[in-house]
């Protein structure tokens, strides 16, 4: 009888194909299977000499292939097609076999899959890989959540396929229930205002400094060997460096302007605004992206509406450091946003994030790996409790280092008519949170006004009411 295998994986598009490849590269003998039949074939014919994979055609032989308890890692698209494949397996199942769901699932998904197969007697993991189809193959970010038992069974293998930075594997469990894909929803939250900034900073290159994409990709280039240092920012300059073989042009001179998502940028704004975390860097760089979309009314608009015209400057390297600086400042703001939404969460939940953990592991393998994210870790090692990554020393000084540069990038692209959503937010964001006293005392007076919400006074405990519209008398409601 043929030897069964340790862990399945079904759903082999890439993601899912260069999973299984790197899971069976480190010994450990994985069972396939795709709902169609001729991917699995096509799979083996292009990988079967890699590792120890078994095959199969229908449901029934997958799981039937696999060694108990089972873990059956599920990478297909997130929402019906994941229920689809949970309902196909259940009934194929013993009670305490493992169900992974590896994909971008929303994590109340997650939590309602939890509870239905604990219902079935099963074990379900919502569990957040980041790093591509390059990271899935070589080492991805691993952020698993759900049944620590059901991790501890599968932890070896996780963290034999994770990256490694510093001889540590980049994979940690995460929470119970949905906060592993939480996180990872969080990460991808952040990884739209980091591309964000650096489409606003390439942006600022080009139509203020007056840069080519090759003298901009070389200035990213340059950025990447100090506090900048991170994935984003290298790709950042090869892809300004990519001629278009047909046109002779910079590649990005020919990519159509409009921004395509996938939805996980959404579900962290619409969770930050439930959970009334201030998230202004993630959510400008998503309605950035809806913006983007409306290219054809764009087209309208720029022949129609008025706008500055002041005529490009020459390059200043000033300017140039200048956005660099302001760049910085405003990837710290959305960092510092992010773990205050994950650490809100994990209150709101009773997840017990550790949020030190979530920067070690994004340290690796992950889109937004970044050197600064060893600054992050050290921050929650010294602070776990830390309210904002702001408060933090080298933070509070790094931004206050770069403030001045980053109000004069702001003024500068606000007089020449350049569109800088992210890094405005972020300043303002920023300039909102260090003040001791905002105008919102005006927003409750004006809410008494109009609806009777009640406003509380500096002076004295308690919740007041002004009959505004009567004899103008106070009086206390509580």
């Amino acid at each position: 009888m043929a030897e069964k295998s340790r862990i399945g994986v079904t759903g082999l598009a890439v993601m899912g194909a260069n999973l299984a490849r790197n899971i069976a590269s480190r010994g450990v003998p994985v069972a396939v299977h795709n709902r169609t039949y001729a991917k699995t074939e096509q799979f083996m014919a292009d990988y079967a000499s890699e590792g120890d994979f078994t095959a199969s055609e229908s449901v029934a032989d997958f799981v039937n292939s696999l060694e108990t308890p089972r873990k059956i890692i599920v990478m297909v698209k997130a929402g019906k097609p994941v229920d689809g494949v949970i309902e196909e397996l259940t009934p194929l199942l013993d009670q305490g076999d493992i169900i992974i769901d590896a994909g971008n699932s929303h994590f109340p998904d997650t939590v309602r899959r939890t509870a239905e197969c604990e219902a079935n007697g099963l074990r379900f993991m919502g569990v957040g890989v980041s790093g591509g189809e390059e990271g899935a193959l070589l080492g991805p970010s691993i952020m698993p959540g759900g049944d620590p038992a059901a991790y501890e069974e599968v932890r070896e293998i996780f963290e034999s396929i994770a990256a490694v930075v510093g001889g540590t594997p980049c994979v940690v469990h995460v929470g119970p229930g949905g906060a592993g894909h939480y996180v990872k929803m969080v990460h991808n939250g952040i990884e739209y205002a980091d591309i964000q900034l650096i489409a606003e900073a390439y942006d600022l290159l080009t139509n203020v400094a007056g840069l080519d994409a090759p003298a901009v990709g070389k200035i990213f280039e340059e950025w990447n060997t100090g506090d900048l240092d991170s994935f984003l920012i290298e790709i950042t300059g090869k892809v300004l460096a990519q001629t278009d073989e047909k046109t002779g042009k910079p590649l990005v001179d020919v990519i159509v302007d409009q921004a395509g998502q996938k939805g996980t940028g959404t579900w962290t704004a619409i969770d930050a605004l439930n959970l009334g975390i201030p998230l202004t860097g993630i959510t400008e760089a998503v309605f950035a992206r809806g913006l983007s979309a409306l290219r054809s009314e764009r087209a309208v608009a720029a022949k129609t509406l008025a706008g500055p015209n002041p005529a490009k400057e020459a390059d200043d390297e000033s300017l140039v450091e200048d956005i660099r600086q302001a760049l910085y400042a405003s990837k710290v703001v959305a960092y510092a946003q992010g773990f205050a939404q994950m650490r809100a969460a994990s209150v709101e939940n009773d997840w017990g994030l550790k949020l030190g953990e979530m920067a070690t592991i994004w340290r690796g393998g992950c889109i937004i790996r970044a050197r600064f994210l060893n600054r992050i870790r050290e921050a929650y090692d010294e602070h776990p409790d830390l309210d904002n990554l702001l408060m933090v020393p080298y933070f509070t000084e790094a931004v206050a280092n770069a403030q001045d540069a980053w109000r004069r990038v702001i003024v500068k692209a606000t007089e020449q008519g350049v569109p800088i959503p992210a890094f405005s937010s972020s300043l303002s964001y920023y300039d909102g949170y260090r003040r001791e006293r905002g105008p919102a005392n005006l927003i409750q007076g004006l809410r008494d006004f109009f609806g009777a919400h009640t406003y509380k006074r500096i002076d004295t405990e308690g919740s007041f009411h002004t009959r505004w519209a009567q004899d103008g008398t106070e009086v206390r409601t509580d």
